[in-house]
Parts: C-alpha cells; sequence; structure tokens
C-alpha cells in the first residue's frame, strides 16, 4: 500500500452553514455555469472575500444599500 505523505504545513479550513432563499441559489447556479466555478458556495465565498477585502468600508455600505441590506 502506498501512502501519501500530508504537507507539514497544511491547513485545516472548519465550515459554517449559511442559508439563502432557493430563488437566489438558483440565478447564481445559472450564473456560475459553465464558469468553471465548482459550486455557488464558492462562488459565494468568492464575492464575499472581494467585498471584505475593500479597502474602503463606505464601498462596502454603498453595495449593501444597492443590494437592499442597509
Amino acid at each position: 500500500m502506498i501512502m501519501k505523505k500530508k504537507k507539514a504545513k497544511e491547513i485545516q479550513v472548519k465550515y459554517g452553514t449559511i442559508s439563502l432563499p432557493l430563488p437566489l441559489i438558483e440565478k447564481v447556479k445559472k450564473k456560475i455555469k459553465g464558469t468553471g466555478m465548482p459550486s455557488v458556495s464558492a462562488y459565494i465565498a468568492f464575492i464575499l472575500r472581494q467585498i471584505l477585502s475593500e479597502e474602503d468600508g463606505t464601498q462596502i455600505s454603498n453595495r449593501l444599500k444597492k443590494l437592499g441590506y442597509i
């Protein structure tokens, strides 16, 4: 039996669960179809990382307002 060695500094990420409205999930599925994005979760994580990495907090507020959250 051949066993692969684990990387010395393998990072384990813990995951949680969030709920999204099913119509929103369906829209995301249509949007990512054929893009190579592996899943709705991966796409949402990608978008959230982009938003949260913005330096200017007002940009985040403006986006949230446009999305109807504020």
